[in-house]
């Protein structure tokens, strides 16, 4: 019987391998280990150091602040309700106009109305 060129290339392919050992058994998933590192440094951190941020903006949020909310509507806070997950604004002056939204719904607190006639 003759041994096919194929079949030799195979046999000294496993004659010639060897096991690695100690620390090279995980130089196969340092990129894979690399890529979960950076995901986690550049990606994971940030966004809940932002998420951090936003909670403390939306538990400070008081009457009298000037805010925009995330469609872009500007408005003074005339309730904030914190366990009921509620904002009411007051988008007029002239009609008085109220709405009432989530507090999520809150983007950018812009500041302090101090023209409102409700401060005494």
């Amino acid at each position: 019987m003759s041994i096919s060129l194929i079949e030799r290339f195979v046999i000294l392919a496993q004659q010639g391998e060897q096991q690695p050992q100690g620390w090279l058994t995980i130089v196969p998933y340092l990129p894979i280990l690399l890529i979960v590192v950076l995901y986690m440094l550049l990606i994971q951190r940030p966004q809940r150091r932002e998420q951090a941020v936003r909670q403390a903006l939306l538990k400070s949020l008081k009457k009298n602040d000037r805010v925009v909310t995330s469609s872009g509507i500007y408005g003074v806070v005339t309730s904030v309700q914190v366990d009921a997950d509620e904002v009411t604004i007051r988008v007029d002056e002239a009609t008085n106009t109220k709405l009432r939204m989530r507090l999520a719904s809150i983007a950018h607190v812009l500041g302090t109305d101090t023209t409102d006639k409700d401060i005494k």
